[in-house]
C-alpha cells in the first residue's frame, strides 16, 4: 500500500458519475456493472499486444462486489472456505466476502492488537495462507509477520509473531509476504505503516528491507529498494518480483533465488517510472498465475506482464488499485482499489 489512502477515500465519496480513465480511447472494453443505479467504477482493458487475448476475454465483465472501506489491500482467496479475505487497513480490520452472504467483518484487530493509542496505518496488510492452509497477515500496528492462532472457519484476534525483527531492530510495518513450497516466508518492509513515516522516531533501522524467515531465523535479502511493496514469485520458485512503491523509481525487481533461496542476479523487470508522473498509482502488489503471467497493480490499473517482462496490456481502472487475488483455477482476478472490491473474469 502506498500510505496516501486518506485523500483518495475522500474522492471516492463524492464520485457520482462515470470518469473517463486516460487520454486514449480504449482498443477494447470489457463491461463494467457496479450492483447499482450508476456505475462507480470505470474498467476498461488496454490490449497493448494479442497474447493479452488468451487470457481475458473480449467479453470480459467486471463488477464492484463490495465497498465502504477506508483503503482495502491484500486479498486472498481461500478456496476450502469459497472466501475472498481482505484488509480495510486504516479500520483494524479484515473483511470476508463470499457470494452468498455479500461482505461481512472477518477479523478484528487485524494488525494492532495493542491497548495504547497510536497513529498511522494499524491494521493488517498483506494477507496469504501457508503450506498447512493458516492466515497469515503482514501486521503494520504490531510491526511483524504473524500466524492467526485460529481456524479460518472461526477466525479470533489471537496471533502468533513468525517475525518481528532482525537482529533486534524492529520492522517498520511488514505489508505483503509470500510463502515457498519448503516453507520459507518472504516479505517486504516499506515505512508506511509507522505513525512518522520515514521520520517517525520509532523507526528502528535506516533502510526499507526485504527479509526471509526460514525456520525462524530472519535474513535481510536487500535494503536497495526505497518502498519494497508487493511481492511474488513465479511458479518455478527460482525467482521473485517485488514492487517499488516509490512514483520516482516505479519499477518491479527481479531476483534469482540462490541454493539458500537468497537473492541473486538483481535486476529490472519493468520500469514504470514516465507512466507513475502520468497516471495515478505505483507499483504496489501483484499475483503470478500458473503460466508465470504477471498481475501487477501500477500506475492506471492493473499491469499484465508474461514471464519475460513483455507488456501484454491493463486492466484500466479510474480508482487506485492495491492489490489482486487470483482464484479458481486463474480464472477470476479480484482486485482491491480504494473504496472498492472488483471482480473481474478471466478465460
Amino acid at each position: 500500500m502506498t500510505g496516501r489512502y486518506l485523500p483518495l477515500f475522500f474522492l471516492a465519496l463524492v464520485l457520482s458519475a462515470v470518469v473517463s480513465c486516460g487520454d486514449q480511447p480504449p482498443a477494447e472494453s470489457g463491461k463494467t456493472t457496479a450492483g447499482a443505479e450508476e456505475q462507480k467504477v470505470v474498467v476498461r482493458i488496454e490490449r497493448t499486444d494479442p497474447a493479452i487475448n488468451a487470457i481475458i476475454s473480449e467479453e470480459t465483465t467486471t463488477e464492484v462486489i463490495a465497498e465502504g472501506f477506508a483503503w482495502s489491500e491484500g486479498p486472498v482467496w481461500v478456496e476450502a472456505e469459497q472466501m475472498l479475505l481482505f484488509s480495510d487497513v486504516p479500520n483494524n480490520t479484515i473483511y470476508k466476502w463470499t457470494a452468498e452472504g455479500g461482505k461481512q467483518i472477518y477479523l478484528s484487530p487485524s494488525g494492532y492488537t495493542d491497548t495504547v493509542s497510536r497513529g498511522g496505518e494499524m491494521g493488517s496488510n498483506g494477507l496469504f495462507l501457508n503450506n498447512s492452509g493458516q492466515l497469515v497477515l503482514c501486521q503494520h500496528g504490531d510491526r511483524r509477520l504473524a500466524l492467526m492462532n485460529a481456524p479460518l472457519n472461526d477466525p479470533r484476534p489471537e496471533f502468533i509473531s513468525i517475525a518481528d525483527n532482525y537482529r533486534g531492530k524492529k520492522f517498520d510495518s511488514p505489508n505483503d509476504g509470500i510463502v515457498l513450497r519448503n516453507g520459507d516466508y518472504f516479505f517486504t518492509d516499506p515505512p508506511y505503516g509507522l505513525p512518522g513515516f520515514i521520520s517517525d522516531p520509532g523507526k528502528a533501522a535506516p533502510y526499507q528491507g526485504v527479509y526471509k524467515v526460514s525456520g525462524g531465523t530472519v535474513t535481510l535479502l536487500t535494503d536497495s529498494i526505497t518502498r519494497p511493496n508487493g511481492i511474488a514469485a513465479f511458479p518455478d520458485e527460482r525467482s521473485i518480483i517485488v514492487a517499488n512503491s516509490d512514483e520516482n523509481k516505479a519499477a518491479w525487481y527481479l531476483y534469482d533465488l540462490d541454493e539458500k533461496n537468497e537473492f541473486t542476479n538483481a535486476r529490472i523487470f519493468y520500469d514504470a517510472t514516465a507512466d507513475a508522473k502520468k497516471e495515478k498509482g505505483s507499483p504496489d502488489g501483484l499475483k503470478i498465475d500458473r503460466q508465470g503471467n504477471v498481475f501487477a497493480t501500477g500506475p492506471g490499473g492493473i499491469w499484465i506482464f508474461n514471464e519475460h517482462a513483455k507488456a501484454l496490456g491493463k486492466i484500466k481502472i479510474d480508482q487506485p488499485a492495491s492489490n489482486c487475488a487470483l482464484a479458481d483455477d486463474d480464472k477470476t482476478l479480484y482486485i482491491t482499489a480504494g473504496n472498492y472490491i472488483l471482480r473481474l473474469k478471466l478465460r
